[in-house]
């Protein structure tokens, strides 16, 4: 794979999170929702931590959350770069320019706008005001807005443990940069043994023919 075709990849997915994020941000308030379908909404909802709302508590947690995320991205720029140096396979790089551009999604929600936003509680959120943001660098609330509630009900009263309670699939509310995350594991999950051959753990491609050619050479 050319590099540029790897990291065009990281730039679509970047455009499309950033957009839907900058006009949640920019047309909804806090808690709004919009019906898409009877299985999909536009939920808006912003989250101090991590994916599908796993929260590190305090300003330590959210500092040490946006410094991984940082040195996540950078090191997925390396690995990336290290990947298309070494030929390897191009799935296994479009895996994982899907997960780089869902660490660096994540990561500018988290670096700049809290800096560049007012907060969106009860009013549509103001960009770059001259009081300031709601918070400070490295401080900011990931923006999520995509919610699909598939199935939801009540378990059944006969059923042990959950009986009689509510239920709800899919919950966790996340955004574009969330999906890509986890499609580029996924891929890597389903498609390993495609992406690392035997003895291959980088995913780089091996070349059979130069092995076939040494077995020859030592046989003949």
């Amino acid at each position: 794979m050319k590099p540029y075709k790897a990291f065009a990849i990281v730039f679509c997915v970047l455009l499309l999170d950033q957009a839907l994020k900058l006009w949640v941000k920019t047309h909804m308030v806090m808690g709004q929702e919009i019906v898409i379908s009877n299985s999909f909404r536009l939920h808006f909802t912003e989250n101090p931590g991590m994916a599908f709302g796993m929260v590190l508590p305090g300003v330590g947690g959210k500092l040490l959350l946006s410094f991984f995320r940082l040195a996540a991205a950078c090191g997925g720029v390396w690995y990336i770069l290290r990947l298309l140096k070494r030929k390897a396979h191009w799935g296994f790089i479009t895996a994982c320019c899907f997960i780089l551009a869902g660490a660096i999604g994540n990561m500018i929600d988290g670096a700049f706008y809290g800096l560049a936003f007012t907060d969106s509680y009860g009013r549509i959120a103001e960009i770059f005001p001259k009081a300031g943001g709601y918070a400070g660098f490295l401080q900011g609330h990931v923006v999520d807005m995509l919610w699909f509630p598939v199935m939801h009900g009540y378990f059944p009263q006969r059923l042990p443990v959950w009986g009689g309670e509510y239920y709800e699939f899919f919950r966790p509310v996340f955004n574009i940069a969330d999906s890509s995350i986890t499609i580029g594991v996924f891929l890597i999950l389903i498609f390993q043994r495609a992406f690392f051959k035997e003895g291959n753990t980088d995913g780089t491609l091996i070349n059979y023919d130069h092995y076939d050619k040494d077995y020859d050479q030592k046989n003949n």
